[in-house]
């Protein structure tokens, strides 16, 4: 418990790292989206689930759900869209029938291939900001808040 001199503390928004982090991750999220959204007819989520599946074909979706750190809900929903629109298939996993491993489709990949070089160049400009050793130091760190994040979350256990 934090002490009552802690507890008198003001927490300042504008300079609390999570809620920068935040506010920062879903700006930028926000702005590619839009692009995804109005070439593709793409959500964040379903983006995503498409990323993760170009890279790692076969994955369920819970194992989506843990590599994009979105919830399974959300997961579950951008799975069936794109399902539905025939950018991504689900085949019965062949030991555990109650698992479906997720794959993109033909169609699904012909976005795929045409988002990732999308991404890579607003990914670009969104870095352009940054000198090569600030990005270079912004990696080290963002790799350093990530494992301190996860040992936050009970990942050290």
């Amino acid at each position: 418990m934090p002490s009552s001199a802690a507890a008198k503390q003001r927490l300042d928004l504008d300079r609390f790292l999570p809620y920068r982090l935040s506010i920062l991750s879903n700006q930028v999220s926000d702005a590619i989206a839009r692009q995804y959204s109005d070439r593709f007819g793409l959500s964040i989520p379903e983006w995503r689930a498409m990323a993760v599946l170009g890279g790692t074909p076969g994955l369920s979706a819970r194992e989506v759900a843990e590599r994009t750190a979105m919830d399974k809900v959300q997961v579950s929903r951008a799975i069936d869209s794109l399902v539905r629109a025939r950018r991504v298939a689900r085949v019965a996993d062949a030991q555990d029938g109650r698992i479906q491993r997720l794959s993109l489709t033909t169609k699904g990949r012909a976005i795929y291939d045409e988002v990732v070089p999308l991404a890579l160049h607003l990914e670009d400009i969104f870095l352009s900001a940054l000198k090569p050793e600030e990005r270079r130091v912004l990696d080290v760190l963002l790799a350093k808040l990530a494992r301190q994040a996860h040992l936050l979350g009970g990942g050290g256990k």
